[in-house]
């Protein structure tokens, strides 16, 4: 067997795996997501957004970028087999996060009021802000669980931990909002950080034990020399991402309304979840794998490639299907009082197709280790969308919020083009570029016979399924599975010969 097929296969596999729990994460998210839209309305889901968005912000400066570097540095050590660093990288890292963890949450319980006054606009929120600080701690704890993991590349326990995670916190959430309404709001939000750190505690404590070795501080000062020299621009690059998100939400709340948060909440959480199946296998094992080889340009390249088709050919009949399904799963995820995120989502969907292109060359500079390099990337798009949102949001309205998104990855898809090619001399392959083109030619055209006729959902639907059976087909070919089913017809006819000269 070819190493172009294994490579395929491996894919395949570590996606079917990830893509199987996010599909199971994704029902259940929608499951939430219904529950929090009937119980609170818009105004209560663009509450939990911006609390939520708090949230994020102060666990991406306080975990200092330890998650992205620990999962480089871990896989690095893990792939030369090279037990004393991979001890070493373990010590640090726990010690590291005891620190960060600790001081993330006494400063956002230090500034509660002042966050209060300054995001969310009143200081009765000061005794939520106040309880998110626990929400920090577990949060980042467990960016550091989910690094040794995924450094390990234990694909199957970061699938059930996420599985488990968001049962329990769907389940219990929701009871407690049922229960006691928008009071429970602080417990609904912190059931999610703290389960994913008791089952991430459960899962790396199942990790193999690298052998005793004797550790000094020197060796733990060196390691924490670089968790900051490459985790700075990542953490920086993290805070840009969670600063723009909660500034996009904080503008639509002054100059909109909190309904309006709602709305966008809404478009921006389904446009995330969809799609997770495809890039959380990226993150899953692609990642790593691509930093064993990212010396190896060739290797790289190859690799880069055939993530990115099998991203393509798996994302695109959900991308075709949305676009014309968009007010139908509006209705039935949310309610009729959430109709403006319909126009927000078809915009998103376009900017999704080139997120999951541009995503796979995102990686190479992780793989790298060019901090600086990502920092001023990720930073650029995220200002550009941002200052589009709030320049146009008062003449174009909440709609604006999806050409952003869109225009942020036509500018960050040449970018990291570039980048790679630089790196690595990266160039897609003509089956690459043509499935892209494609599939945004069939989404753009969806989108425009959805908007003006009512033939956009069975249109959709149609040409889903065709290109459903297109990626199955060639999927097939691909990783070399027809052989495989092959092997198996003939081992079942041998076995069925052999049984029945056994009842003879």
């Amino acid at each position: 067997m070819s190493d172009k097929v294994t490579s395929y296969r491996r894919i395949l596999k570590t996606t079917s795996i990830t893509g199987g729990s996010s599909v199971i994460n994704i029902l259940i998210g929608l499951i939430r997501t219904k529950a929090l839209a009937l119980l609170l309305g818009p105004m209560g889901v663009g509450l939990v957004g911006l609390y939520t968005g708090l949230m994020s912000t102060a666990t991406t400066i306080a975990s200092m970028g330890v998650g992205t570097v620990g999962t480089r540095q871990i896989a690095e050590a893990n792939g030369k087999e090279d037990y004393a660093a991979l001890a070493i990288i373990k010590r640090a890292m726990f010690w590291g996060v005891l620190i960060l963890a600790t001081t993330g949450a006494l400063v956002v319980w230090s500034l509660r009021e002042i966050l209060a006054i300054q995001v969310l606009g009143g200081i009765e929120h000061a005794q939520m802000v106040g309880w998110l600080a626990l929400g920090v701690a577990f949060s980042v704890a467990s960016a550091s669980q989910g690094a040794l993991i995924q450094g390990m590349r234990r694909i199957g326990d970061m699938a059930k931990l996420n599985v488990y995670g968001s049962i329990l916190n769907t389940v219990l959430g929701i009871g407690l909002l049922w229960q006691w309404g928008s009071v429970a709001l602080w417990a609904f939000i912190l059931i999610g950080p703290f389960f994913n750190f008791l089952l991430g505690h459960l899962y790396v404590s199942r990790l193999p034990k690298t052998k005793t070795v004797d550790i000094s501080l020197q060796d733990l000062s060196a390691q924490w020399k670089v968790f900051l020299q490459l985790g700075l621009p990542f953490m920086a690059a993290g805070l840009m991402q969670t600063v723009v998100q909660l500034w996009i939400r904080v503008s639509v709340s002054n100059q909109l309304g909190l309904e309006a948060v709602g709305h966008f909440q809404a478009a921006w959480t389904i446009s995330m979840q969809y799609i997770g199946f495809v890039l959380g296998a990226m993150g899953a094992d692609y990642y790593p794998r691509l930093t064993g080889v990212i010396h190896d340009k060739a290797a790289a390249s190859r690799l880069v490639n055939e993530q990115t088709e099998v991203a393509l050919l798996l994302s695109a009949p959900v991308f075709i299907a949305m676009m014309g399904l968009v007010p139908w799963v509006i209705h039935l995820l949310y309610s009729s009082a959430f109709t403006p995120a319909i126009d927000v989502l078809r915009w998103q969907i376009l900017g999704d197709v080139l997120k999951v292109v541009s995503w796979p060359m995102g990686f190479v500079i992780l793989a790298a280790g060019a901090a600086n390099t990502f920092f001023w990337t990720e930073t650029t798009a995220l200002l550009l969308m941002g200052s589009l949102i709030a320049g146009l949001l008062p003449s174009l309205g909440l709609q604006v919020t999806g050409i952003a998104f869109l225009a942020c990855y036509v500018y960050l898809l040449p970018l990291v083009y570039f980048l790679a090619w630089r790196r690595i001399h990266f160039k897609w392959t003509s089956a690459v570029f043509w499935l892209l083109l494609v599939t945004l030619a069939l989404c753009i055209a969806v989108m425009q016979l959805s908007t003006y006729s009512k033939w956009g959902i069975p249109v959709a639907i149609v040409l889903s399924a065709i290109f459903g059976c297109f990626t199955l087909a060639r999927l097939v070919m691909m990783g070399n599975l027809n052989r495989s089913a092959g092997r198996i017809d003939s081992m079942a006819m041998r076995l069925k010969i052999k049984a029945g000269a056994k009842n003879e």
